[in-house]
Formats: structure tokens, C-alpha cells, sequence
């Protein structure tokens, strides 16, 4: 049975995954604040820029002389630096809210522990672990991009029912083959979606000419990768440069800025590199969605947390199969005829 604390941040988790789409760069958070056993106000981070958690929780409070008497539950430590927006601790110690319960310590160093000492020096009495491991999952992709200096890194391809990715393409076959059902391609949006970038290979654009957007589900198209070593190929041909979603072109050639193709020339040409110059954007997460020798390259280095695999229904005859990964099973369901299996390092 849940306590008290666990059903109201798990309610505060609920309101911090409606900014999935707008928070970022920041973090995901929600906040329930309650006065006698009934919720009086919440609120969540809606996009980044604007108001955090707490402060739309206690404005929403009608009532405010019942903060004083009330409980403030957050999934995350409230931040106690000058950003955008002033510190929250601050303002919860101006309401004199007395108790607070958070889910997880903030390990961006401009927080780090300092909200929850600056209110504790106030007299709050501070509870911190409530929901702690939901609490870091949700915002999985800000810790790592903050504690590794790189995105949150997700693989996904599609496998048919015999473990195939692609047909062989070794007849110059051109085109997107479709293992997985045509409703699944929006589950497929959905995801790109809630990443902040997306990269291929350079083959993937030659072979399939893909769009990579979110065309399918209303949200925002992620920036656009590829990686493209000795500049192979001529970009201008292809549906990247004609619908003016920014994309980087990472190579070893050369460094200029076409329309809406950024190409960006390594010196040190790496996984490693690469991630650095996507953590330099401030991209706090990928979706790599290349072709085999892409992904496989992300596999033997070690360099993804989470892969994504959609299971088709049908056999490839003569096919590619598709990367070899081990992992932890997180998650496995149904999406119409077509199945997912989610694995995390």
C-alpha cells in the first residue's frame, strides 16, 4: 500500500511528464501542494523559460494563507540559483511553507544539494527519497547529458519475425522497406518527438531518403544528425535539405553551412567526438535510428542507455540481420499486430 508521500509525488510525477515536449533543456518536474489532506494547488514546468513547478503550484493556491499550515511535494530538489527564473527554495521559504518532500537531489551543479540546505537552514522540515528511482528515470536524459557531458543516447531499429532489419541490398534497392505495421510508424513520431536530435548514418539517407520528423504526431521535429566520415554524399538531392529542419553533417573534410546543412569537420573523427560537439549544442538527447553498421558502432563502443526494438510480423527471405545487444528488459508490449521490446544498458 502506498504511504500518504508516495500517492502525492507520484501525483507530482504525473504533472512534471506533461512538459516532456516543452521543458527542455530543463528538467521535467511537478508539484502538489496539500493542506489537510486535500490537494489546494500543483503544477508542473510547462516549457523552459517559464515559470518552474512550485511557483505554478503556489500561485495556483487560492488560499494562501493555508501555505503556512501546508505540504509542498516536488519530484525534484526546488533549484536555488538566479537562471531564467528565481530560485524556488526562496519562495518557499517567503510562503513559510513548513514541510517539503522531494523525490530526488538535482545533480546539476548550480543545485546540487544547495535548495534542500538553504530551506532546511530555514526551518523546513525537508524529506528527500520519496519515489527516489521514479523520480531519476523521469528525468533520465538531464542527468546523464549533466553527470556524462553527452545526450542520452536511444537505438532503435525495426526486426522482422526471423530477426531481420532490411532487406539485402547488394541489388542497389532504393527505399524505406516497412517491417512493422503503418500505425506503428506514429508511435515511432511519437518518440522522435520527445528527443531533442535524431542521427543516421550517411548510407541511411542514400538508401531510404528519410524525412526524420515527427510528421505523424504533433510535436517538435528533433535536430538532425548524420554522420557522413569522408562526405560521400551530395546532401542537395535529398529530403534533409529541402524543408529547412536544421541538420549537422559531421565529417573530417570540411566546415561550412549550406541553407539549412551544417556540415561540421572533426579532427579527432569519433563516437566520442561526435557526442561532444551534440553535448556543445545542448542537445540533451538522440535517437539513433541508422543502419546496421551505425548502430552496431554505438553497441561495440558502449554509447546508448536505452534501445528500442519494434518486432514485425513478417519474414525477410534474404536479409540483413539486425544488431546483436544485451541489456536489461524494462518493457515489453503489443502495438497493434507489431510488439516492443525496451532494454536498458
Amino acid at each position: 500500500m502506498k504511504s500518504t508521500d508516495e500517492k502525492y509525488l507520484e501525483r507530482a510525477l504525473y504533472l512534471a511528464k506533461l512538459g516532456q515536449e516543452n521543458a527542455a533543456p530543463n528538467p521535467m518536474v511537478g508539484s502538489v501542494i496539500v493542506h489537510d489532506g486535500k490537494i489546494i494547488g500543483e503544477g508542473y514546468h510547462e516549457k523552459c523559460g517559464q515559470a518552474h513547478a512550485e511557483v505554478n503550484a503556489i500561485n495556483s493556491v487560492k488560499d494562501k494563507t493555508l501555505l503556512s499550515k501546508s505540504t509542498l511535494y516536488v519530484n525534484l530538489e526546488p533549484c536555488a540559483h538566479f537562471g531564467k527564473t528565481p530560485p524556488c527554495s526562496n519562495l518557499i521559504i517567503e510562503h513559510k511553507i513548513p514541510k517539503v518532500v522531494i523525490g530526488c537531489i538535482d545533480s546539476f551543479s548550480e543545485v546540487a544539494g544547495k535548495g534542500i540546505e538553504r530551506m532546511r537552514k530555514a526551518g523546513i522540515d525537508v524529506s528527500i527519497g520519496v519515489l527516489e528511482q521514479e523520480s531519476l528515470d523521469i528525468n533520465k536524459r538531464f542527468f546523464t547529458f549533466h553527470t556524462n557531458k553527452r545526450p542520452f543516447i536511444i537505438l532503435k531499429w525495426a526486426r522482422s519475425a526471423n530477426g531481420c532489419m532490411d532487406i539485402d541490398r547488394t541489388e542497389k534497392q532504393k527505399g524505406i522497406f516497412w517491417i512493422t505495421q503503418p500505425e506503428t510508424k506514429s508511435l515511432v513520431h511519437k518518440w522522435r518527438a520527445e528527443e531533442a536530435g535524431i542521427l543516421v548514418g550517411r548510407q541511411t539517407i542514400e538508401t531510404d531518403n528519410p524525412s526524420l520528423t515527427c510528421r505523424d504526431y504533433v510535436g517538435n521535429n528533433p535536430t538532425r544528425f548524420v554522420i557522413d566520415k569522408s562526405l560521400k554524399t551530395n546532401y542537395s538531392n535529398f529530403t534533409i535539405s529541402k524543408d529547412g529542419v536544421k541538420t549537422y553533417i559531421f565529417n573530417n573534410i570540411e566546415s561550412k553551412t549550406i541553407d539549412n546543412i551544417v556540415y561540421v569537420k572533426l579532427n579527432d573523427f569519433s563516437l566520442d567526438s561526435i557526442l561532444h560537439e551534440i553535448y556543445k549544442l545542448d542537445i540533451q538527447s538522440i535517437i539513433v535510428e541508422g543502419g546496421k553498421f551505425t548502430l552496431t558502432q554505438f553497441i561495440e563502443a558502449n554509447l546508448w542507455d536505452e534501445a528500442r526494438v519494434l518486432n514485425g510480423i513478417g519474414n525477410i527471405e534474404k536479409g540483413i540481420s539486425s544488431p546483436s545487444i544485451s541489456g536489461k528488459v524494462i518493457a515489453s508490449y503489443q502495438f497493434g499486430k507489431d510488439s516492443v521490446t525496451i532494454l536498458k544498458k
